[in-house]
């Protein structure tokens, strides 16, 4: 028999450090990768973000609301993502 947690952890903890790396790999790829090769690491950064995703909603163990917590981490990293690409493109029309 298995019995309640006292205090469960906040299930949606995950989803905002999921957000979180999301969004401090999006500052290390504009710092330090080349703007040619910039779309292809914000790609490999939202991977990160997916696999980091999953790996954190299994650690948290629950699962009711798994995928709800897991397409609120993936669509914020998309969405962080998107906006910082976007930001890119309009830096890159910006003669210097």
């Amino acid at each position: 028999m298995s019995e309640p947690a006292l205090a469960p952890r906040s299930p949606f903890g995950g989803v905002v450090i999921v957000w979180g790396a999301a969004l401090l790999a999006a500052i290390a790829i504009g710092i330090f990768v080349p703007p040619e090769w910039r779309v292809q690491w914000l790609i490999v950064g939202f991977g990160g973000a997916v696999l980091l995703s999953f790996a954190l909603q299994l650690w948290y163990g629950q699962t009711k609301g798994f995928i709800l917590r897991t397409a609120a981490s993936v669509t914020g990293a998309l969405l962080l993502l998107g906006v910082v690409s976007a930001g890119f493109a309009l830096a890159a029309l910006v003669p210097a």
